[in-house]
């Protein structure tokens, strides 16, 4: 076993411990209401997230695994200093996206337990943290896989049908606006730092893999009536904070970007990106973009203070440089304002940098999507 999948064991483990002998904590309750809404002059009915945690907004509170962001300071920043289950201090992309299009003021979680009918017509988000495109990566951090969320999609047309009638709940899905991100915890997990897939694959084969299934989830979603698709291309991994003290174990204080694993992100994102124009060629009536993310991501980690961030090699929480989850926990010391780091925590960005990758959004890609 390699140096890299070592250190990595070591850390689920220490994590494992960590959740043993930490406490019980029990998730605040969140209220989500919809006193935003208004006529739906954008042709925008409702939002919906599947993939990772970008886009998860506390399913994973709902379900039993270690990958949950219901504990303080997770949420220390959301509305009512809530730990929301978001895997970062306050809001994610789809919650700036649902407030920006005066739809409401975030997007819940679906298996959340108390959404009103307002709330389920107007969206809801299936993203679970930890999963992947891979399903063995959904498997090893017991969450949701890709597969799972569809099928609860499922179950949900069958909750708004039965509110609505067929046709209204037809409409709702085929105006709404479907978010997907995934793949970043595949390269990581099961190719990278654990190396399960690249004993199986090469680079260029698991990339196709993933994509291939990827298009699986846009084709079933599809034929589900779903029309209007923004599809995230992949992060620079080589600059997560977690990747960059992986990489530099033998010089820590180093904290330089993978270059190598920045480079394959950028080759996944060319297919990502093929494959996407031949998805809008055979969907017929559909909308199918795709979202830059590794640009911009790269720009806010080569020239951060451009961004207001002083800080972006470490995450806000704990070190910086490893924790995640329930290492990053109640008793970790963490920086005093996180809007001036672009991680929050070890793997995931802070509110900012979603704040600034949703701004990008709305300016560069929510424009296809409106009347």
């Amino acid at each position: 076993m390699n140096t890299k999948a070592t250190i990595f064991l070591t850390f689920f483990f220490s994590l494992s411990l960590s959740l043993i002998a930490a406490t019980t904590t029990t998730s605040t309750s969140i209220s989500y209401n919809t006193s935003l809404v208004t006529h739906q002059s954008h042709g925008i009915s409702a939002v919906f997230a599947f993939g990772d945690s970008t886009l998860d907004t506390g399913n994973n509170d709902f379900i039993s695994t270690l990958f949950q962001g219901n504990h303080m300071p997770y949420g220390r920043d959301f509305p009512g200093f809530s730990a929301s289950g978001r895997f970062t201090n306050g809001r994610l992309i789809p919650d700036f996206l649902v407030e920006y299009l005066r739809i409401k003021d975030a997007l819940p979680p679906y298996l959340y337990p108390n959404l009103s009918n307002e709330e389920l017509l107007t969206g809801v988000g299936f993203a679970s943290a930890g999963t992947g495109l891979d399903n063995l990566t959904a498997s090893i951090a017991s969450v949701l896989n890709m597969n799972t969320q569809l099928e609860y999609f499922e179950r949900y047309l069958s909750q708004i049908q039965s509110i609505v009638g067929n046709d209204r709940a037809r409409q709702v899905v085929g105006d709404g606006l479907f978010l997907i991100s995934a793949g970043t915890n595949d390269m990581v997990d099961n190719f990278y730092d654990l190396p399960t897939r690249s004993a199986q694959f090469s680079l260029s084969d698991y990339q196709d893999f993933l994509i291939g299934n990827l298009e699986s989830v846009v084709q079933r979603l599809y034929a589900m009536g779903a029309r209007k698709f923004a599809i995230s291309g992949l992060p620079p991994i080589g600059c997560l904070p977690v990747q960059r003290t992986v990489g530099n174990l033998l010089n820590p204080l180093q904290r330089v970007c993978m270059q190598q694993q920045n480079i394959d992100s950028q080759g996944y994102n060319h297919k990502l990106q093929s494959r996407i124009q031949r998805l809008q060629s055979s969907l017929r009536g559909s909308t199918v973009a795709y979202v830059e993310v590794y640009d911009p991501m790269m720009d806010m980690a080569t020239n951060p203070l451009k961004y207001g961030f002083e800080e972006a090699t470490v995450g806000c929480c704990g070190t910086g440089l490893l924790e995640m989850g329930i290492l990053c926990s109640e008793l970790s010391l963490t920086c005093p304002d996180a809007s001036r780091y672009m991680f929050w925590d070890a793997v995931h960005p802070s509110e900012a940098t979603y704040q600034n990758l949703a701004n990008i959004f709305v300016q560069n890609v929510l424009p296809r999507f409106l009347n």
